[in-house]
């Protein structure tokens, strides 16, 4: 997903668009994401599984889940 053609609230709703809305930089931007990702990655593993998804089907889902997720 390109983010430049996303409205700006969608990209709030992305961990580094989230970070970016609170001006957040050094150690803060580091602990926020590291907490972003892990839940992120939590809620992907939880919808993976929801769909009883498993080898490369779930491991596309999740990369493909985080990535939104994450803001990449």
């Amino acid at each position: 997903m390109d983010r430049r053609v996303l409205p700006r609230s969608a990209m709030a709703d992305t961990c580094k668009g989230e970070a970016s809305a609170k001006r957040l930089s050094g150690a803060a931007l580091t602990s926020f994401m590291t907490k972003c990702e892990k839940d992120a990655h939590a809620s992907c593993d939880s919808a993976a599984a929801g769909k009883k998804l498993a080898g490369a089907a779930k491991t596309s889902f999740t990369e493909n889940c985080l990535n939104d997720a994450v803001g990449h």
